[in-house]
Parts: structure tokens; C-alpha cells; sequence
């Protein structure tokens, strides 16, 4: 990997650790694609790296907010959903994982747009926590599931919430990852260079909501991640 393609990795990582802090979600819906673009190899254990840090951040400063029930039975189902994810991520080539992580994005994006809304009952929570261990695992990109549960909450308990449970479920993946031998040198050191553009990226989400009303950062977060997945997808096809 060139510096050129660091810089344009960590540039994107600064944007998606503002939309994260700023919504809750949103970091690897939008660098992940990039990301593939310019190395799969390196995903999803990189975005996992990165969330992990954001998401301390942010459930330290929105604790009081926490819906820490909620997030107690998300993990249940998290826990099997992490295992089965990186066992996804040991058998898919890295094209083929570029791909899944294209159409994750794109069906992320889908189900936002039709405004459906699930019930954040002990089952539901349970299921949509196994649904983003699977997906946050294999593809870095496991936020679909809770924002859909958690998407009646208001800004603070959105943001804390989902940074508790992912704090904790990023920490299961990257342990299941690292298990399945699935984190190489590389990636590590990627995401050790990448810490600026994180902690840059969260001091600009908060400024974030005062520019961007919630209407348009949404919008403005479904476009980009849908033009980074398609991309993604017409790169593994050429």
C-alpha cells in the first residue's frame, strides 16, 4: 500500500468517524468500501480496530444515556453471531469478501430507505444482535441491525447505546478474527497510522449535527455508502 492510498483511507476514515459519532453508525458502512477498493486483504479487521476506539469514546461521553438492558440481550445473540462471522471471513477469498461487504452496504441502505421499523423486543434484539455479530465479523459493517431495532431512540441514547454494544461486540469480533487467524501484521499497522484520522474524525462530529440537520447527514451517509459500494462491486468485476 502506497502513501498516496493511506492518505485517501485515513481522509475517508476522518468523514465516516464524524458520521459515527455523530448518529451512532456509519463507520464501516462508508470506509469499508473504500477500503476494499484500494486493499481488501486488510478488511474486516481493520474497520473493527478503528470502531473500537470510536466507540469507547463515544459510550464515555453519552453514559448516561446507555440503555443498558437493551444492549445486554443485543450481545447474547452477538457472541454466536462473531463466531460465525469469522469463520465467513477464514473460508471467503478477498474478493469474494469485498463483494458480501458491497452488498451488506447496499442492503443496509435498502432497508433504511423503506423505513422499516422492528420492535426492539428481547427476541428482536436478541436476533438483530446474531444478525450484526455475523455481518459487523465478517464484513465490518454490523451497524444495520441495531440502528434498525434502536432507530426510535433519540441522538444521545442512539449514540451511547450503540456505542456500548459495539464497543463490546467489535471486541468479541476481533477476538474471534484474531482466532481464526483472519488479523495480519499489516492490518495492524495500518490501524496504528489510522489513529489520527479517528480521533480527528470524532472531534469533528461534534460539530457535525450543527452543520447537517439529521435529515441530510442521513441522506448524505446513504449516498456515499451506496456510490462506495458500487464501486467496490464494479472493481471485483473488471
Amino acid at each position: 500500500m502506497t502513501w498516496w492510498e493511506v492518505a485517501v483511507i485515513a481522509g475517508v476514515v476522518v468523514v465516516a468517524t464524524a458520521l459515527q459519532g455523530s448518529i451512532g453508525f456509519g463507520l464501516g458502512m462508508l470506509a469499508a468500501p473504500v477500503i476494499g477498493l484500494i486493499d481488501p486483504t486488510v478488511l474486516p479487521g481493520i474497520v473493527i480496530m478503528l470502531a473500537i476506539v470510536v466507540t469507547a469514546i463515544v459510550a464515555l461521553r453519552e453514559r448516561a444515556s446507555l440503555d443498558l438492558a437493551g444492549a445486554g440481550w443485543a450481545l447474547v445473540g452477538r457472541v454466536p453471531g462473531s463466531v460465525a462471522g469469522a469463520a465467513l471471513v477464514a473460508v471467503l477469498p478477498a474478493k469474494g469478501l469485498a463483494v458480501l461487504v458491497a452488498l451488506v452496504v447496499l442492503g443496509g441502505v435498502g432497508l433504511s430507505l423503506v423505513g422499516w421499523k422492528p420492535a426492539p423486543t428481547r427476541i428482536g434484539l436478541v436476533s438483530a444482535g446474531a444478525a450484526s455479530g455475523i455481518l459487523g465479523t465478517s464484513t465490518s459493517i454490523g451497524g444495520a441491525p441495531m440502528a434498525l431495532i434502536w432507530q426510535r431512540f433519540d441522538g444521545p441514547q442512539l449514540r451511547g447505546t450503540m456505542a456500548a454494544f459495539f464497543l463490546v461486540g467489535s471486541s468479541l469480533s476481533l477476538v474471534a478474527l484474531v482466532a481464526f487467524g483472519a488479523v495480519t501484521e499489516a492490518t495492524l499497522t495500518l490501524a496504528v497510522w489510522l489513529l489520527p484520522a479517528v480521533l480527528a474524525g470524532y472531534a469533528l462530529s461534534r460539530y457535525a449535527n450543527t452543520l447537517l440537520d439529521k435529515r441530510r447527514l442521513r441522506i448524505t451517509a446513504l449516498a456515499a455508502s451506496s456510490l462506495g459500494a458500487v464501486m467496490l462491486i464494479a472493481a471485483q468485476l473488471v
